[in-house]
């Protein structure tokens, strides 16, 4: 009895305390996009015991899509906790009583080219505001018992873009240089009640479709939830290189409510910007793919001065033989592809502190100088593995011997991510292998922020649930709307690989729908699995980076269709999920009044062939819409080739 009085008294308490917050009026604030669909509002609040809060919420297109809100940072720090005299048990909730001194607004609109990507052009509209408070006041001032003779600083920016809104904390310099011990973010999202979640706990892990309520754990960013109101809305992070990777927990007293949980904490001094936090809302889900430029825009340009020897590509992965690795560049060559992988084992068990990555093991028949060699006389760059227990321990003799021998590229390996420690480790050795002109791909649970714009030497990374765990067709048509809003990924297509558990015209149509500038065809296959097969064609044609591309049509879960452009020639890819289906593709994407010569690959059962393709030509206009009957776990892929004018 009296611990229900206790729990009746505890609720009477919270519930007093919010009813008797009271709006400050002056601190109202609001953003509206370039195009008037989102509107970013902030306050603070004064609650009844003298304290004060920051809100937020989001409405787009006049619906509100995040709820009241709390922002804000949570900070330990003993040089802090003195200069103010405050409590220990208080600093984490330094964000309450913070006063707003100034709000400064501008607008930028720009277009960006970026090395390469999914389009040749990016662009970067957006209205911002930054919110300026000060924590501490003149000297000689007392309020609440504190000591007001020294002050701090904090700026909320907000960037309001047709394609989302982003906020961050920033720390401004100060004569004493700030040291902060961050512990946690106050930083959540108040979804309205019946708001579904594609909640995954890890980074190659698979998904579910849940409410927000009873997860057993966090979940992995982007995370894209369903409103019941029907829009699409994306949680993400941008420019995170120093910091604490962000997951998304359930908040333990506020209904619907996500918060911002880091890894571990983070200790900086100012200046400092922690990374974005990022809301896209679609009002179909293929706004979200069509809209998620809006991470690179969060990051600093390009700061390799000659980039010029960045070269996306296709690659291969090949048996780590001598005699395989020759074969594997022949047959990069007669399939277009433009570059060899040497996998994991090259230069001894990769778990071992012990083993050298600055020589082939004794166990391994290879020589390593004769095939970079071989590889180079034939036109094929080469791509070597190494784990990061070797990369941690040899880096800076690595790269100046990778660079001697002529490697193109390393795949970093079983990355520890999460802590503070690591993400700026990781980062800084893509900066390092920037310096010595070699190329990057990061494996296992790392995840982009969009790092790739300033450093293109990173071209793509996995923490996806790829083709090593065979996921099915539903899984697939579920990462264009989830991990691939985050930036490219390697997934690691396979074609021939008996394990794959979807149709081989969904295979080759993955070369579109799942963008990699560095895309590895035939995982887990060697040159010896091809047996002539037509539709292979399509890997030898398609390219890995585009001059353009769009989202034709597509929901979670169940189906996606993009088209990508190189040059004059379209591709297009098309996926189901564990279901047969009947697609329509309009092809308005085409350059109005021209013909095309469409190279369509689909399933087709009475191919004599063991992959079942059937390739055929047809010849279109621009504009005509095409009609496809999908099996379950199937696709169709698409190479429009638009036709030259033929002088009379």
């Amino acid at each position: 009895m009296r611990k229900s009085v206790l729990i009746l008294l505890l609720y009477a308490s919270v519930a007093l305390t919010t009813f008797a917050q009271t709006l400050i009026p002056e601190t109202k604030q609001k953003l509206i996009s370039p195009d008037g669909r989102y509107c970013f509002t902030f306050c603070q609040k004064q609650n009844a015991d003298g304290t004060k809060q920051m809100y937020y919420d989001l409405s787009f297109n006049g619906k509100m899509i995040i709820e009241e809100s709390e922002l804000g940072i949570q900070i330990q720090n003993q040089l802090f906790e003195s200069a103010l005299a405050i409590p220990n048990d208080m600093c984490n909730l330094w964000c309450e009583n913070l006063t707003m001194k100034a709000v400064d607004r501008y607008s930028v609109d720009t277009i960006c080219k970026p090395l390469y990507g999914e389009r040749t052009m990016i662009v970067d509209h957006y209205n911002a505001m930054t919110l300026k408070f000060q924590k501490g006041g003149d000297a000689g001032a007392v309020e609440g018992g504190y000591d007001k003779r020294r002050s701090y600083y904090l700026d909320i920016m907000v960037r309001a873009y047709n394609e989302g809104v982003a906020f961050c904390y920033f720390f401004p310099e100060t004569t004493n240089g700030l040291f902060l011990h961050i512990t946690g973010e106050q930083t959540q999202f108040t979804f309205p009640e019946g708001t579904m979640a594609y909640y995954e706990r890890w980074a190659q892990g698979p998904y579910e479709l849940l409410p927000l309520k009873q997860w057993n754990d966090e979940s992995e960013r982007p995370l894209t939830l369903k409103l019941k109101s029907g829009q699409t809305v994306a949680l993400a992070e941008a420019c995170m290189t120093n910091y604490a990777r962000m997951k998304f927990r359930l908040n333990e007293t506020k209904p619907n409510t996500l918060q911002s949980s880091l890894y571990s904490s983070v200790d900086v001094i100012s200046p400092y910007q922690t990374p974005w936090r990022v809301i896209m809302v679609g009002e179909k889900a293929v706004d979200l793919i069509a809209d998620k430029d809006i991470i690179l825009n969060l990051n600093p340009p390009c700061a390799i001065e000659d980039p010029s020897w960045i070269k996306p590509g296709k690659a291969f992965r090949s048996g780590l033989k001598q005699s395989e690795m020759l074969a594997a560049i022949d047959f990069a060559v007669s399939r277009n592809l433009q570059y060899v992988h040497m996998d994991s084992g090259w230069y001894g068990p990769e778990a071992k502190m012990g083993s050298d990555a600055t020589k082939v093991t004794e166990t391994k028949d290879l020589n390593m100088q004769e095939i970079i060699s071989y590889a180079s006389s034939k036109g094929i760059g080469v791509w070597i593995y190494v784990n990061q227990r070797a990369l941690y321990q040899q880096l800076d003799e690595l790269l100046p011997l990778y660079k001697k021998w002529g490697i193109k590229g390393i795949k970093f390996g079983f990355v520890q991510v999460g802590n503070q420690l690591w993400t700026t480790w990781l980062h800084d050795a893509v900066k390092k292998c920037a310096e010595y002109g070699l190329m990057v791909d990061i494996h296992d649970e790392y995840r982009p922020t969009g790092f790739s714009r300033t450093y293109p030497n990173l071209l793509t990374q996995e923490g996806i649930r790829g083709n090593e765990e065979m996921p099915d067709a539903t899984h697939n048509t579920i990462l264009p709307f989830t991990r691939f809003l985050a930036g490219p990924a390697d997934y690691t297509i396979c074609y021939y690989n008996k394990r794959i558990k979807n149709t081989h015209a969904h295979q080759l149509a993955l070369s579109v729908v799942f963008y990699s500038p560095l895309q590895f065809f035939y995982w887990y296959d060697s040159p010896a699995h091809y047996k002539g097969e037509a539709e292979i064609e399509f890997f030898d044609q398609v390219k890995t980076v585009w001059d353009d591309s769009k989202v034709i049509d597509g929901e979670i879960g169940e189906y996606v269709i993009t088209a990508r452009r190189t040059g004059t020639d379209w591709f297009l890819g098309a996926i189901t999920n564990t279901k047969a289906r009947q697609i329509t593709v309009p092809t308005t994407f085409l350059e109005k009044g021209k013909k095309y010569t469409a190279h369509i690959y689909e399933d087709d059962d009475t191919v004599d062939s063991s992959t079942h393709v059937r390739v055929s030509i047809k010849n279109i206009m621009a504009g005509e819409t095409l009609r496809f009957a999908l099996k379950a776990s199937g696709g169709v892929a698409i190479r429009f080739e638009k036709v030259s004018k033929v002088s009379k």
